[in-house]
Formats: structure tokens, C-alpha cells, sequence
């Protein structure tokens, strides 16, 4: 493995997308955002081809410029991607690369007026401005959604709430069970916040105003107040901490806002339960030793799905020997995944679910 590049095998075209959603966001982001698609060789060979799409959806803190960020003996997604779309035996399907990058580090892929409308922007824009300049299949039973951490959640929500653009979907640690994510780090985060007279905002203009994560708590804090500005802003733009930020103490009101975006907790609405049954290609995984405990809410999700009666061909459940940092080698096996569901046609016992 060369320590600094590899030669790709399909042609990616780098684009940017002018965004009206995100023009004039609560926290004055670039609304123009960079969109990398990835394209099989055989793209270029026959004119008359349309392809399956897979939209693919970073983590908290991930930006469209980290795509090919490479690390010491590990190749990024961005190379393990090309090998896979070069590979002969794996139907060919476009990849698109997201970015939904914010001041305070990700969205969420959530409307929120602490951040901006990232999920309208995913679905109203970036989907029918791809559908627009590349030769798609643009239906629902050809279009995934995949992603990791903040992305895996992103890829397990956005279904669930437009099953109508996406029919299948692959979610490695995606955020779930809430209970066990982020609870156990609330003690943490409160004596972290002594220093800052228990305000966040405090530590946020400390933040600004050095090297960020020169702090050991930065990271911690940071994901506090970038999670609470999607799930818990006021229409006027107050962000609500779910915590009392000097003794630690859930405030119940705000935490049950948070609740309301755990995925394992929307399975159990009628609405979002109807969207999951119609999917024909669901993968869930996460690593055994994962950081944040996401394995556990990868089961409970996986236990939802069940519970729906959805069958045990249209879910792979990958619970691998990795942490919430080294589980990028399951990505390539999701891809491939993928792009056989999307490429076949749907098992006939679905199709009552529409």
C-alpha cells in the first residue's frame, strides 16, 4: 500500500452545488458546497446506460475536503470506493459524496434553525441536481443512502423520513439508542464546563479563539453543543443543552426533543414504521468495541426491524471486530451490497408495502 496516493480505475467529477436551502443558515455557512461523484468505468463506454446512485454521508466534524484524507497504513473510502466501482463483478452504480459541513462541526442532516435545512437540502437539491447531470435511474428503488457515526444516522433517518427518494440504505455506528450515546458522557461534559462557569457559549468563544482541540474536553464539548443546536433549537435560534450544565441533571423537556431523533425510538412511530417496511436493502453494522457504544444501538435497531416483521434477507447486520475509529474496512462490503440490491430487481413479497 503506497503511503500517499493510488491510482483510480473511474473518472470523478468534482461539482458544486449552489444551495438556496442553505443560503443565509443561523450560523452563516457557505450556502455553494462542494459534491464529488464518483463514476464506474463504464460510465464513459455507453451513453444510453442509467445507474443506480448511492449517496454517502460523513460523520460530526467530517467536511467535503476529508473525502481523501489518508491515514498511515489505510487507505481512504474514497480509493476503497474506486476499487469496488472498478470491480467487474459488482454492478455498476454512481457515488456521491456529500458534504453538510457546519461552524459547529455537522447538521445532522436534520432541518434545524440552530444550523440550517440540511435534510431539505439533501433531498430537495442534492438528489434532482444529480438526477439532472448524471444519467440516473431516479427512482427510489435505485437510490441508497449510506453513511458512518453522524452519517450512519443521517442514512438511517433519511428514509424514514422521504421513503419516497430512498429504497435502501447502509448505516455503519450510526448515532441510535441514546441512552447509552450520549448519556455516559454528560458527567464529563458538566466538569469540563467548570471551567467556563458552566456556559457553553463560554467555551465557544474560548474555542475560537485558539488552536481548536488544544483542550482534552474541546472534542466533548463541542459534539454537546453541535448535537444540541440539531436537536434542540427554539424557532428563535436558543439552543438547549439536554443537561442542567452545573450538576449534570437531565432536563427531561429537552432530552425528550433528543429522544425524538433517536432512530430506534422513530421505529416505533406508524409513519416511520411503514417507511422501514418498504425498503428493500437495510445494512446495519458497527464495531464490537465502538467508543460511543453504537453497537448496542445497532442491535436495538436491528431488534426494531424485527419487531416490524421485516424479513431476514432485506437486513445484513455486520457486528465486526473494530472501534468506532477503524471500522472504514466495512465500507467497501456495503457498497457492493448496495449496488447488487439496487441493481436487481425487488423480492414481489415488498411490493404490498407500497
Amino acid at each position: 500500500m503506497l503511503p500517499w496516493s493510488s491510482e483510480l480505475s473511474g473518472r470523478t467529477v468534482e461539482l458544486t452545488i449552489d444551495s438556496d436551502l442553505l443560503r443565509d443558515n443561523p450560523l452563516g455557512d457557505p450556502w455553494q458546497r462542494p459534491l464529488l461523484v464518483q463514476l464506474p468505468p463504464s460510465y464513459d463506454q455507453d451513453e444510453d446506460v442509467r445507474y443506480p446512485v448511492v449517496y454517502w454521508l460523513q460523520g460530526f466534524m467530517g467536511h467535503g475536503g476529508m473525502w481523501r484524507n489518508r491515514s498511515p497504513f489505510r487507505q481512504p473510502f474514497f480509493e476503497l470506493a474506486d476499487q469496488v466501482l472498478a470491480d467487474p463483478a459488482v454492478p455498476p452504480v454512481l457515488l456521491v459524496h456529500v458534504d453538510a459541513w457546519t461552524g459547529f462541526g455537522g447538521s445532522q442532516f436534520v432541518d434545524s434553525p440552530g444550523t440550517g435545512r440540511y435534510h431539505s437540502y439533501l433531498c430537495d437539491e442534492v438528489v434532482p441536481f444529480v438526477d439532472q447531470h448524471f444519467r440516473t435511474l431516479a427512482d427510489r428503488d435505485h437510490r441508497a443512502v449510506a453513511g458512518k457515526s453522524s452519517g450512519g444516522f443521517g442514512a438511517m433517518i433519511t428514509p424514514m423520513l422521504r421513503p419516497d427518494l430512498f429504497g435502501a440504505f447502509a448505516s455503519h455506528a450510526g448515532d441510535a439508542l441514546y441512552e447509552t450515546n450520549y448519556l455516559s458522557e454528560i458527567g464529563n461534559a458538566v466538569r469540563a464546563l467548570r471551567e467556563y462557569d458552566a456556559n457553553i457559549w463560554a467555551f465557544w468563544e474560548d474555542f475560537k479563539s485558539r488552536d481548536p482541540f488544544s483542550k482534552p474536553s474541546d472534542q466533548l464539548l463541542l459534539l454537546y453543543l453541535g448535537i444540541s443546536a440539531c436537536f434542540s433549537t427554539d424557532p428563535d435560534g436558543t439552543v438547549h443543552l439536554p443537561f442542567d450544565p452545573t450538576t449534570g441533571r437531565l432536563n427531561d423537556a429537552v432530552w425528550t426533543r433528543w429522544l425524538a431523533w433517536d432512530p430506534v425510538r422513530m421505529l416505533q412511530a406508524p409513519d416511520f414504521a411503514k417507511a422501514m417496511t418498504s425498503m428493500h436493502a437495510i445494512w446495519v453494522g458497527a464495531g464490537k468495541n465502538d467508543d460511543f457504544h453504537l453497537d448496542l444501538g445497532a442491535q436495538a435497531f436491528i431488534d426494531g426491524l424485527q419487531n416490524l416483521g421485516i424479513a431476514d434477507d432485506v437486513i445484513t447486520y455486520d457486528l465486526t471486530e473494530a472501534n468506532h475509529w477503524t471500522i472504514e474496512s466495512r465500507y467497501p462490503d456495503s457498497l457492493r451490497w448496495l449496488a447488487d440490491r439496487l441493481t436487481h430487481q425487488l423480492p414481489s413479497r415488498l411490493q404490498s408495502h407500497r
